[in-house]
């Protein structure tokens, strides 16, 4: 069985734009799919992502403020499940309400397991 990153990316990640209906509604349908991943038995891990951060980047290890939206998109969060083929892990994206948004984008990676 291989495990698989989803990134879920949107650029309408800022809550102040919505209602705190819009916002409960939003959060219980997140918590019925992931829910439903979590009872197959097939999710290891799942959390949002604060906004804030830092970039670490080149030889010289810079350290910057961010990474911050810029327009298009921003990773708001992942989970890590299971599943035994990338077919399989694209069956439980199926519901994503991340796919419910315009601009919403849900990317699907293999985790590659290395040896130690």
């Amino acid at each position: 069985m291989s495990e698989f990153l989803m990134l879920f990316r949107s650029g309408q990640g800022n809550p102040a734009n919505r209602t705190t209906e819009q916002m409960q509604a939003q959060m219980q349908r997140w918590g019925q799919w992931i829910g439903g991943i979590a009872e197959k038995g097939k999710m290891i891990a799942s959390q949002p992502l604060n906004p804030g951060g830092k970039t670490i980047s080149g030889t010289q290890l810079v350290v910057t403020d961010g990474p911050f939206m810029e327009g298009k998109e921003m990773v708001g969060g992942y989970m890590i499940c299971r599943a035994d083929s990338i077919e399989e892990a694209l069956e439980l994206c199926k519901g994503c309400p991340i796919l419910e948004l315009e601009d919403g984008t849900l990317e699907l990676r293999e985790i590659h397991k290395m040896e130690m």
